[in-house]
C-alpha cells in the first residue's frame, strides 16, 4: 500500500498531537506543517518535516493525500473546511455540537473530488459512535454524556479570543451526584446545568476591563451560557505554574430496559482518561486520516463524519487480520 502523504495546517497543541500521531504511524509521512506565523518560527523539534505558511498550501494539492485542520473551532475550522475540502481530502475535530450540521453541508457544498471525514476526536467522535451503538442496543432507556475531570481546549481557545484576555484554561468538572443518579438506573431528567460546572481560569491583559470579560464568558452561547460557570482571574506565574498540563477524559453512559414489561435493566458505559487531550484527539484524527485516503481512492466523494466511516477502514490492519486477531 502506498504511504500516505499527511499534511497539518495550524500548529497548536493539537497540531502538535497530530504530528507526533503520525510521526509513530507505520503507513504515514508528514509533508508539511502549515501556519499562518512565520514559518521559520516554528519548534517543531527532530521532525523533518517542514514549515510553510497557509498560503502555500494550494501549491502542493499533489504532494499531500490528507490535510488534517488542527486550527480553533471557534475561530479557524468553519472556514478552513470548506476552503480545504475543495481541494484536498480532509479531516478535522470540529467540536461545536450544535452547529455540526450546517458545517457539515459547508463543507459537503465544495468536497466534489475529494473525501472530508469533519469531526473526529473523543467527542464528537469516539463518543459519538457509542451512542449510535448504545442507543441501537438499548432503544428503551437514556443515554448521558460527562465530560471531564479536564481541560477542555475549544472552551479554552474560545475564552482567549475575548478581547483583554492574556491566556485562560477552561476546566470542565462532572458533578458526581448526576453521575451516581445515572449509574442507578433511574434513568434521571437531567440539564446541563445539573451535569457539569465550568471552571475558568484567567490571565487578563494590563487594564482589561475583568467584569466585561467575565460576563463574556458567561453569556458565551454554545460554550458556557447554559452551565454553571465560575471564572477566577490569576496572575502569569500561577497560570504557569499551576494550569500547563492539558488531562481531560469523560463517560458515556446508556441505562435501558429489555423484556416485555421492561423488569430487567442494563448500563454501558465508556470512558477515557486522558494524561494530553490533544495527543489523544490528534491519534484519533490521524487513524480517521487513515480511513480518508481510503475512501478517497474509492471515490467516495463528499463530507462525511464518523458515521459514514467503515470501521476496518481507521486500522492498519487488513481486514483478514481484524477478523483474526479482533473479532
Amino acid at each position: 500500500m502506498s504511504r500516505i502523504r499527511i499534511g497539518i495546517v495550524g500548529f497548536g497543541n493539537i497540531g502538535r498531537g497530530v504530528l507526533s500521531a503520525v510521526n509513530a504511524a507505520p503507513d504515514m509521512d508528514a509533508k508539511g506543517v502549515f501556519t499562518r506565523r512565520d514559518p521559520a518560527s516554528l519548534e517543531i523539534g527532530e521532525s523533518p518535516v517542514a514549515a510553510y505558511h497557509i498560503g502555500q498550501a494550494e501549491r502542493m494539492i499533489d504532494g499531500i493525500d490528507v490535510m488534517l485542520l488542527c486550527g480553533s473551532s471557534a475561530d479557524d475550522i468553519e472556514d478552513h473546511g470548506p476552503h480545504f475540502a475543495s481541494m484536498f481530502n480532509i479531516v478535522d475535530s470540529y467540536d461545536t455540537h450544535a452547529k455540526i450540521p450546517q458545517y457539515l453541508a459547508s463543507v459537503d457544498a465544495v468536497a466534489k473530488n475529494t473525501t472530508a471525514i469533519i469531526s473526529t476526536g473523543w467527542d464528537p467522535g469516539l463518543f459519538s459512535i457509542l451512542r449510535v451503538i448504545s442507543t441501537s442496543v438499548l432503544p428503551d432507556g437514556a443515554s448521558y454524556t460527562f465530560w471531564g475531570s479536564g481541560v477542555s481546549q475549544g472552551h479554552s481557545a474560545a475564552i482567549r479570543g475575548i478581547e483583554g484576555v492574556k491566556d485562560a484554561v477552561q476546566y470542565t468538572i462532572p458533578i458526581n451526584e448526576a453521575v451516581d443518579a445515572v449509574r442507578s438506573g433511574s434513568m434521571p431528567k437531567l440539564d446541563a446545568q445539573s451535569m457539569h460546572q465550568r471552571v475558568c481560569y484567567v490571565v487578563a491583559e494590563p487594564g482589561a476591563d475583568k467584569a466585561k470579560i467575565e460576563k463574556s464568558i458567561k453569556t458565551m452561547p454554545h460554550y458556557f451560557a447554559d452551565y454553571h460557570t465560575f471564572v477566577n482571574f490569576i496572575d502569569d506565574y500561577s497560570f504557569i505554574s499551576e494550569h500547563s498540563g492539558m488531562p481531560h477524559g469523560g463517560k458515556e453512559l446508556r441505562t435501558g430496559k429489555t423484556g416485555g414489561k421492561g423488569q430487567h435493566t442494563h448500563s454501558i458505559e465508556f470512558s477515557l482518561d486522558l494524561d494530553s487531550n490533544p495527543e489523544f484527539t490528534g491519534s484519533v484524527m490521524t487513524a480517521y486520516a487513515r480511513a480518508a485516503f481510503r475512501m478517497s481512492r474509492e471515490g467516495l466523494f463528499g463530507a462525511k463524519t464518523v458515521f459514514d466511516v467503515p470501521l476496518s477502514y481507521i486500522s492498519v490492519m487488513d481486514r483478514a487480520t481484524l477478523i483474526k486477531e479482533l473479532l
